[in-house]
């Protein structure tokens, strides 16, 4: 009996770090947060260095505070929808008192780091991401589908975050529109993303009342031509990083290529219409921020 309550006790706390790691998303926080190192390092005059990092762990708390809030908010929608209701919050494992404390102090520690170890502007614009993406974007997701359009606007600030962590403004004369430029790179990249993970997941969603696509009817055609629309403007976008000298050639036909693809998978998903094709485009999705972001970073001049 004494020997078991080590073990019980061992085996409560791991069961809770692991609720722990269910608020925070840390697969999807990690995605989110190296676009911010890669603003960051994509800056004139900046390297890899421990900045990079203190970045990086100032950034996953306010990602991880961001979830934990959008969590709590839709605690009820996500029993209804079977990839959530395990969840700690729906399952009945975590109270909304917890949860709260746990998002009050990741997110504002997170936003206070980046704002005192860089500078105020990079805190305050971190917080807004929060505030957006927790209080304006997750209660409009059972409203309308302009939430999409909303959570866009959060989901682009990270590069923007990472730049103005770097060189203090948004654009100036001497740092330019780098900053400017991935975010409105990761801006389009979003819609044909969020579009294809809504399609895949529409019964859970409808189940829930969520509003994701840009049409009430999954059966129509018109989610495929809205992710046409939006990946094929990427293919044009590429040549911007190269013509404010943020990046070189090589970049820039990557990031051709890679829209090309984008916009090939949009492409077959709008004609077939079906599951297959939808998984294609999230998954092209996720080949196409990372493949981009490197590019440029590893042609940066």
């Amino acid at each position: 009996m004494v020997r078991e309550e080590p073990i019980k006790a061992r085996w409560l706390m791991i069961s809770r770090l692991k609720d722990y790691n269910q608020l925070l998303k840390l697969n999807l926080s990690g995605m989110v947060v190296f676009s911010s190192v890669i603003g960051y390092l994509m800056a004139p005059g900046i390297t890899v260095g421990w900045n990079a990092v203190i970045l990086f762990i100032g950034g996953m708390l306010v990602t991880g505070g961001a979830n934990t809030i959008n969590q709590i908010l839709e605690r009820d929608s996500d029993k209804l929808m079977k990839r959530t209701m395990n969840r700690p919050m729906p399952d009945g494992r975590m109270g909304t008192t917890e949860a709260w404390i746990f998002a009050i102090f990741t997110g504002i520690s997170g936003a206070l780091l980046l704002g005192l170890y860089f500078n105020p502007l990079a805190g305050i614009l971190s917080f807004l991401s929060l505030l957006l993406y927790s209080f304006v974007y997750t209660p409009m997701k059972k409203i309308h589908p302009i939430s999409v359009f909303i959570g866009a606007i959060p989901g682009s600030l990270p590069p923007l975050i990472g730049w103005v962590a770097a060189t203090g403004t948004i654009y100036s004369a001497s740092t330019g529109l780098g900053g400017i430029v991935l975010f409105a790179i990761q801006f389009f990249w979003q819609f044909p993303h969020f579009w294809a993970i809504a399609w895949v997941a529409y019964d859970d969603y409808a189940a829930a009342g969520m509003r994701m696509l840009p049409t009430r009817e999954r059966e129509t055609r018109f989610t495929g031509l809205q992710c046409m629309f939006y990946s094929i403007v990427l293919v044009p976008m590429a040549i911007l990083p190269r013509a404010i000298g943020l990046s070189g050639t090589i970049g820039m036909l990557v990031c051709m290529a890679c829209g090309m693809f984008y916009f090939i998978s949009s492409i077959i998903f709008y004609f077939r219409n079906d599951h297959k094709s939808a998984r294609r485009v999230m998954y092209s999705s996720f080949i196409y921020l990372p493949t981009v972001l490197l590019a440029l970073l590893f042609d940066k001049l």
